[in-house]
């Protein structure tokens, strides 16, 4: 959720953040329901300002006059004239309390709609983050490659040979079965078999063994079935919403209905909402392995064959909520992709860095950098019937400022005792089965088998080749 002051205060700056992102907002209408809001807030404070005085003041006074009717004759005008005053004085309680449940109820009409325009209004690109209308707009910032493997050349000038996709490789070696994972499940499902759930296991437990042991991050495993209201809170709600599988416990009987995470994130940010921090907790750093689960709406004819575009998956994430600094943001953004990198050169796969264009970021996202690995085989298919070699998303990197941490009342009190939203990041460490694709398919040899890098075979039993 934006800064509500910060956007009465400057509303153009958010208007020109949506507009970059290409979101559409009724910015008219919000700020009208806006300043209707705080109308009746503000009354309804002054009214139970009087309503507390009129108690203060009238309570002895009724008190007083009960007792100087009880004492007073039956049918006197003394009697009357006090019944009169007694009168008068509660009814001026009694319509301070109607005034204030009208308001109330006022309240209750404008609130729902003011919330739900609200929380569509996303977070401001950062003021160096390139303008742009889609990820074509994304700037290359770097690259990397193994010493064995040029990604600028073909694969059979690397290797030698003509590169099979992964889709022929987890056949040849059965690492997969796509057949039954769609009988059981569905499109876009599959099933792991012998050294593929074996590779994929040993891909995921290095990442968490690195970012534990040699990064110091926090392991923690998460509930993967949240509330609404935790979606809402990590800003994947309302917008991407069609992307989440639903869970419609309210038709069986229970108080609220529950949601498949697309990713970790949303567990990890989800611990500490409505909490106040101390500045000494900070930075928390937490990583977590679980299951995630999308379910690709809007990707129809999209990479539906494999294991690149799929409704279930496990991902390594790395999550870091530190202090409301924007040099310590960015320097932890900074840390968190040295932590990929490190990690895809473990595993001797090209990548590259793309910075993400203003339109290219999302709602929540204030700066946000993806990680692409080099896929022999995706890309055009040539005359010969062989892969051209493309680029693959497997990771991204993000800055959110407070976005969340606002959205989920995240607060910490800093040493002037002041209480602040931290600002949040997020990073995929690493997604599998995704990033068996180029693992697989970099690593083929001639003769059909895989061999597999030097720093995952500690995970791996020590074998170094698989296949013929």
């Amino acid at each position: 959720m934006i800064d509500l002051k910060a956007f009465r205060e400057t509303p153009s700056r958010f208007e020109e953040g949506a507009r970059q992102k290409g979101i559409t907002v009724d910015f008219g209408r919000l700020t009208a329901l806006d300043e209707e809001r705080r109308r009746i807030l503000t009354a309804m404070e002054t009214k139970r300002a009087e309503q507390n005085r009129v108690s203060k003041e009238c309570g002895p006074q009724i008190g007083k006059l009960k007792g100087q009717i009880k004492t007073s004759a039956e049918g006197s005008s003394a009697r009357s004239a006090l019944e009169d005053e007694l009168r008068s004085v509660e009814g001026l309680a009694v319509s301070l309390k109607q005034q204030i449940a009208v308001l109330e109820d006022e309240l209750r009409q404008v609130e729902p709609a003011w919330m739900q325009l609200l929380v569509t209004v996303p977070q401001p690109p950062a003021a160096d983050v390139p303008l742009g209308a889609s990820s074509d707009d994304n700037v290359e910032l770097r690259r990397w490659a193994p010493a064995t493997f040029d990604p600028s050349k073909t694969f059979h000038s690397n290797r030698g040979f003509a590169p099979r996709s992964h889709l022929d490789l987890v056949k040849s070696m059965n690492l997969a079965d796509f057949e039954r994972g769609v009988k059981m499940a569905g499109t876009r499902h599959y099933i792991l078999k012998g050294w593929g759930m074996r590779l994929h296991q040993a891909v995921l437990r290095m990442a968490v063994d690195m970012m534990v042991e040699e990064h110091g991050f926090t392991p923690v495993g998460v509930p993967v079935i949240v509330h609404e209201k935790c979606m809402i809170g990590t800003g994947f709600f309302p917008a991407g919403r069609e992307q989440a599988y639903h869970i419609e416990e309210s038709k069986r009987g229970s108080g609220h209905d529950l949601f498949l995470t697309g990713t970790g994130e949303v567990g990890l940010m989800g611990i500490h909402a409505d909490e106040i921090l101390n500045e000494d907790q900070l930075p928390i750093t937490y990583t977590t392995v679980s299951t995630c689960f999308r379910r690709e709406a809007g990707a129809a004819g999209k990479d539906t064959a494999g294991l690149y575009r799929i409704h279930q998956f496990d991902k390594v994430e790395q999550v870091v909520v530190c202090r409301a600094d924007d040099g310590e943001s960015r320097a932890w953004h900074t840390r968190m992709l040295g932590f990929v990198e490190l990690l895809l050169q473990r595993l001797e796969l090209p990548y590259r860095l793309l910075q993400c264009c203003t339109g290219d970021l999302g709602v929540k996202n204030e700066d946000m950098i993806d990680v692409e690995c080099w896929m022999p085989g995706r890309g055009a298919i040539g005359a010969d019937g062989i892969p051209s070699g493309d680029w693959g998303e497997t990771h991204s990197a993000s800055r959110l400022n407070d976005f969340q941490t606002r959205r989920l009342n995240l607060r910490y009190r800093d040493s002037a005792g002041k209480i602040q939203f931290p600002f949040a990041l997020n990073n995929t460490v690493c997604a599998s089965p995704r990033i068996l694709i180029p693992l697989l398919e970099i690593h083929q040899q001639q003769d059909g088998s895989i061999v597999i890098p030097k720093a995952l075979r500690p995970y791996c039993a020590g074998t170094e080749r698989i296949g013929p």
